[in-house]
């Protein structure tokens, strides 16, 4: 029974929307991630959320989109090698929680910029064509994440763009303050890993009236029929927007979904894409969670399910450690309503 998708520092430089005049490639920010920190935060539960190798690419894309880029920076990147960051383009003026016409017309004519940039780059090292200056930066930019030539034939088509919401997930940890030690509580209830109090950060940002295109509802987000299945009770009113009800579904449905699949990269993703899905994803590719991200064929196996676990990591990593990406400190809220201030060192 799958849960249908919510969908789902230093500041970045500046780029000047002029598609005829090319920026110099950059990753936005001067941040940059340190191992050893997100090592001392994943001690607690070490081992029961393995992390691939190959899968910190993404994790670090993730921990870029919730803690480092505003929502007035956009991203464009490839969408299968997320190390491979184009550009991270600033839009002008003010810039709400959701775009204007205009400003969705900026994103539109840079992503077309950059697609046709990729295709002519891809054109000219296939006719051993001389490179610009801008060619050239371009190549070092995906050389520094992988093979040039396996990655460059068809980027233009893998060319997405990824908003920031670090305003969005610093308003999800001040709720999160109201919510942790019970959360935390009921996984314990469960014999679950407490740290599933962070999947609301992926899910809604904590907001209890968040609800998907797909009709998945509340903090938790779930949809009509995942309730009847893991929040039972009938002729009770519908509790998807109750976090505490929901928490407690999401943990039946954590639970089975392990059972079911014997790991927690593959139960976590299923949250996302379904048991009957990674199912389908193990009897195809086999057990290795790396492989099934790297390898699973499915048209329904999407960016946001490839993505899940990442992005499951990436917000563990940051409310973990938040003064490490809010410097300016995070106003927890208390549980009755209080508030807890993390001071910024």
């Amino acid at each position: 029974m799958a849960l249908l998708p919510a969908c789902s520092s230093s500041p970045s430089r500046h780029v000047e929307i002029k598609p005829t005049t090319p920026p110099r490639v950059s990753t936005g920010s001067q941040w940059t991630y340190k191992p050893a920190i997100a090592a001392k935060f994943a001690q607690k539960e070490q081992g029961v959320f393995p992390r691939p190798p190959t899968l910190e690419p993404a994790v670090d894309f993730w921990r870029k989109t919730y803690g480092v880029w505003h929502r007035s920076e956009v991203a464009f990147h490839d969408d299968r090698y997320m190390g491979v960051i184009y550009e991270v383009m600033r839009l002008p003026g003010n810039v709400g929680e959701g775009l204007t016409n205009q400003q969705k017309a900026m994103v539109e004519q840079r992503k077309a910029f950059w697609k046709n940039r990729l295709s002519d780059l891809d054109r000219k090292l296939r006719a051993k064509a001389p490179l610009d200056e801008f060619d050239k930066q371009i190549v070092a930019r995906i050389q520094s994440q992988g093979n040039l030539h396996e990655i460059l034939p068809e980027a233009s088509q893998r060319l997405r763009s990824q908003r920031g919401i670090k305003e969005r997930f610093k308003r999800g940890l001040e709720i999160s303050g109201r919510y942790d030690a019970q959360f935390r509580s009921i996984f314990r209830e469960y014999n679950l890993p407490e740290d599933f109090a962070y999947l609301p950060h992926v899910e809604s940002s904590f907001q209890a009236s968040a609800k998907s295109h797909a009709g998945a509802v509340g903090m938790w987000q779930f949809t009509k029929g995942a309730a009847e299945t893991f929040m039972p009770g009938k002729n009770k009113p519908d509790r998807r927007h109750d976090p505490i009800a929901s928490a407690h579904g999401a943990a039946r449905y954590l639970k089975y979904a392990y059972n079911k699949l014997n790991d927690w990269p593959t139960a976590v993703t299923s949250y996302n894409h379904g048991i009957g899905g990674m199912s389908r994803a193990q009897n195809q590719v086999g057990r290795n969670f790396e492989q099934i991200v790297e390898r699973y064929n499915s048209p329904i196996f999407g960016f946001a399910s490839r993505n899940y676990y990442a992005q499951f990591l990436a917000a563990r990593d940051i409310a973990a450690n938040p003064l490490a990406y809010f410097r300016e400190g995070v106003n927890f809220e208390g549980p009755m309503g209080s508030t807890h201030y993390l001071a910024s060192e």
